[in-house]
C-alpha cells in the first residue's frame, strides 16, 4: 500500500537519508526494497559518488544528491537541501547513517516521523529510536529500522542497465580478456585495510585477472598488472561504478579488502574472498554471496582496532595484513571457485 503525502500528492511519503560510504549505501538496498513494498518507491538523499548505485533501482523514485564535502558543504548547502526536502512534505524519514548532519536535515525539513538508531549521537531528535544490534550483519541491522521480522531479507541489489552490461562486455572484449577471470580489488580509502600482497597473488594465481577500482587506485592496479604481464588487465578508473559491478558479475570470484567492491559482489552474486585486517566480519560487514570466504589473522588480540580501519596501524606493526601470506589467499580462491563450480554442475543437472 502506498502511503499518501501530507499535501495529497502522489510523490513518495518516505525519505531515506544515507550519506555514508559506498559500501554502506549498497547494503541499504534491502531496507529500500522493504520500504518500497510497504509505501511505494522512496526518495533517497545520498552522496554524488553513491548516487549512480541507486539510480534506476526499482525501490527508488528519486535520488537527491548531497555533495556534503563539495558544493553543498557548510550551512548554505544544508539550508538549500532542507528547502528542497521541506517542499516535498515527507511523512516519514529513515536515518541509517548515525550522524548529526542527517538528523539535522530530517528535523529542519519538518518530517514528522523520524526513525533512527538509539545509539546515535543525534537520537534525541528522532521520534522513533530503534536499538542497534551489536551482533549480526549490517543488512539485518538496517532492516530493523523498518521493524523487519525474522525471515529471508530482501537481497542486496543493484539496478544494472543494459548499457552497464554492454560497457563491461565492450571493455573485456576490447582487451581480449578471456572468460573465467578472477577480479581483484586492491584499494581502500582506509590505509590499514589495504592488503599489501596483491602483486604476489596475481603472480601465484593461474589464469586471467582483472583489477577493479577507481582512478585513485590506478597506481596500485599498475603494480598488480606488472606482476603478471599478459594475463592481468586493469579497469581501474576506466568504467563507472556500475560498469565495474558488471565486470565483477562476470568473474568467477572476487578478491578484495573490506571495502565497497565486496558489497558490489554481494549485490551481483559473485563469490568473494574478503581480506579483513584492522576490522573483522563480526562487525557486520562480511560477504553474503554464496561460497564466499572471509580471511583474517587468527592470533592478534589487537583486532579489531577500529570500526573502519585507521590510516596507519595504531601499534606500528600492521601485522594483521603483513602476516597474511599470498599462499593463504590463493588456497581460499581455489576453495571458492571449486565450490562455485560444483554448485553450477548441480544446477545444470
Amino acid at each position: 500500500m502506498t502511503a499518501g503525502r501530507r499535501d495529497g500528492g502522489t510523490a513518495p511519503a518516505v525519505l531515506v537519508i544515507q550519506t555514508a560510504f559506498l559500501g554502506d549505501v549498497v547494503l541499504t538496498t534491502p531496507l529500500l526494497t522493504l520500504l518500497a513494498e510497504r509505501h511505494g518507491p522512496v526518495d533517497v538523499v545520498t552522496t554524488p559518488g553513491a548516487a549512480p548505485l541507486l539510480e534506476g533501482h526499482p525501490a527508488v523514485r528519486d535520488v537527491i544528491r548531497y555533495d556534503k564535502k563539495g558544493r553543498d558543504a557548510g550551512l548554505r548547502g544544508l539550508r538549500r537541501l532542507v528547502a528542497t526536502l521541506r517542499a516535498r512534505r515527507y511523512l516519514r524519514v529513515y536515518l541509517p547513517h548515525r550522524s548529526w548532519r542527517s538528523a539535522a536535515l530530517a528535523l529542519l525539513a519538518r518530517v514528522p516521523q523520524r526513525t533512527g538508531f538509539a545509539d546515535s549521537a543525534a537520537a534525541i531528535t528522532y521520534t522513533t529510536r530503534v536499538p542497534r544490534a551489536q551482533a549480526g550483519h549490517e543488512v539485518e541491522r538496517l532492516l530493523a529500522l523498518a521493524g523487519a521480522r525474522q525471515g529471508e531479507p530482501p537481497p542486496v541489489s543493484l539496478a544494472l542497465t543494459a548499457e552497464d552490461e554492454a560497457a563491461a562486455d565492450r571493455w573485456l572484449a576490447g582487451r581480449g580478456v578471456p572468460p573465467g577471470f578472477i577480479v581483484v580489488a586492491p584499494g581502500s580509502i582506509w590505509g590499514t585495510k589495504r592488503w599489501p600482497y596483491y602483486p604476489a597473488l596475481a603472480a601465484a594465481l593461474e589464469g586471467p585477472i582483472v583489477v577493479v577500482g577507481g582512478a585513485e587506485d590506478a597506481a596500485l592496479a599498475r603494480e598488480v598488472v606488472a606482476a603478471a604481464p599478459g594475463r592481468v588487465w586493469s579497469v581501474a578508473g576506466e568504467l563507472s561504478l556500475r560498469g565495474s559491478a558488471a565486470v565483477i558479475r562476470r568473474a568467477r570470484a572476487l578478491v578484495t579488502n573490506d571495502s565497497a567492491p565486496l558489497h558490489l559482489a554481494t549485490a551481483v552474486g559473485t563469490p568473494a574472498v574478503a581480506i579483513f585486517g584492522p576490522t573483522v566480519p563480526e562487525q557486520g560487514f562480511g560477504p553474503r554471496a554464496a561460497h564466499s570466504l572471509a580471511l583474517g589473522h587468527p592470533g592478534l588480540r589487537c583486532r579489531p582496532c577500529s570500526a573502519h580501519g585507521p590510516a596507519v596501524c595504531p601499534l606500528g606493526h600492521h601485522r594483521c595484513m603483513r602476516e597474511l601470506p599470498a599462499a593463504t589467499v590463493v588456497d581460499a580462491v581455489a576453495t571458492v571457485v571449486e565450490a562455485e563450480d560444483r554448485s553450477a554442475i548441480r544446477t545444470r543437472h
